[in-house]
C-alpha cells in the first residue's frame, strides 16, 4: 500500500469522529443561546414586575425569535422562572440540556 492509500484510510477514518465533535460543539452553542434566551427572559420578566408590568409579555419580547417557542415561564408572586429548550442538533439531547435561569423582583 503506497502513502497516499494509507493517509487517505487514515482521512476517512478520522471522519466519523470528526463529525461527532462538530456535531457536541454545535449542541453546546445552541445550550449557550438558550442559556442566554432563559437569563433575559427571566430577568425582564422580574424587571417588568418591579415596573408593573405583564411579566411573561416582557420575557417573551427579551428572547429572539428562535427562542420564542421553546420558551417556558413560571411567575409567582415576584419571582419568575424560564427554561428554555435548545435547538436539537444531536437529535434527543436538546431535551436533557433545557437551560433554566431564575429572577426575584424582591431580592436587592
Amino acid at each position: 500500500m503506497s502513502d497516499d492509500g494509507q493517509a487517505t484510510l487514515e482521512v476517512v477514518g478520522l471522519l466519523p469522529l470528526l463529525l461527532i465533535v462538530v456535531l457536541a460543539v454545535g449542541q453546546a452553542l445552541a445550550y449557550g443561546s438558550a442559556q442566554e434566551s432563559a437569563d433575559a427572559a427571566a430577568h425582564a420578566g422580574a424587571l417588568a414586575i418591579a415596573q408593573d408590568r405583564d411579566p411573561a409579555a416582557a420575557a417573551r419580547a427579551a428572547v429572539p425569535d428562535v427562542g420564542r417557542a421553546a420558551l417556558q415561564l413560571k411567575v409567582h408572586a415576584e419571582v419568575v422562572d424560564a427554561a428554555v429548550q435548545p435547538t436539537a442538533i444531536v437529535p434527543g439531547l436538546a431535551r436533557l440540556l433545557t437551560a433554566h435561569a431564575h429572577a426575584d423582583a424582591g431580592a436587592p
